[in-house]
């Protein structure tokens, strides 16, 4: 799959960069976003694929002259596709979506994920925890382009997660056009763009944003 889509794009872009999961894994591509540059997952969601689960999506996004310019995530077997395109709305298969605009925290369904690597569970943990007292329920679907797209379209009210840049660069602006605010729980460097920047993420409706931060900050 990942060599399927690069093979499309380069025959209509020949000179473009990219960065995927599969076969560019240097993450250092991603700092800079000057020049156009694909970020690609091609199978978000891979143990649920292996499972014979729906919660699979491919997640395509598009960067240039600083920034992502757009993004699709599809899952192809509930047949939902998500597009954003920056400074021009959100979709889910062709029509507006907007976030929950849930502003009672307590109300809130919030989303996140778990990693591989299990010897950093323990602050993860520490965040559910913390998030489960404060907030109405959990969520995991399994996909991170999914879960930041569920908050686009308002099935959740926020999301927190460490990933990689493929993981969520066209979810995010997705989130953004829906009317997300999208930040971290912790510094940016410098010199990493914040729009690739893949540690502590926070997607969240705006109104929820500054009260999950606070929350999640301490952990970190």
């Amino acid at each position: 799959a990942d060599k399927l889509i690069v093979e499309r794009i380069k025959e209509v872009f020949p000179d473009h960069r990219f960065l995927t999961e599969e076969t560019c894994t240097d993450k250092s591509l991603g700092h800079d976003l000057s020049s156009p540059i694909w970020i690609i997952d091609p199978i978000d969601g891979t143990v649920n694929y292996a499972h014979g689960q729906q919660m699979v999506a491919v997640s395509i996004a598009f960067a240039c002259d600083g920034d992502v310019q757009c993004g699709v995530v599809y899952n192809p077997f509930l047949d939902e596709m998500f597009c954003g395109l920056k400074g021009a709305g959100a979709t889910l298969n062709e029509e507006a979506i907007s976030i929950s605009g849930q502003q009672n925290f307590r109300k809130a369904v919030f989303a996140t994920g778990f990693p591989y690597d299990k010897s950093t569970l323990p602050p993860i943990l520490e965040r559910v925890t913390i998030m489960l007292e404060k907030c109405q329920d959990l969520r995991r679907l399994g996909s991170a382009a999914l879960d930041i797209c569920w908050v686009a379209c308002g099935r959740h009210d926020f999301y927190f997660e460490s990933l990689s840049p493929w993981d969520f660069a066209a979810a995010r602006v997705i989130a953004i056009e829906a009317g997300a605010r999208c930040g971290h729980f912790s510094e940016v460097p410098a010199h990493i763009p914040a729009a690739i920047y893949d540690q502590n993420l926070l997607i969240s409706s705006p109104a929820l944003f500054d009260q999950a931060r606070a929350l999640l900050a301490p952990t970190t």
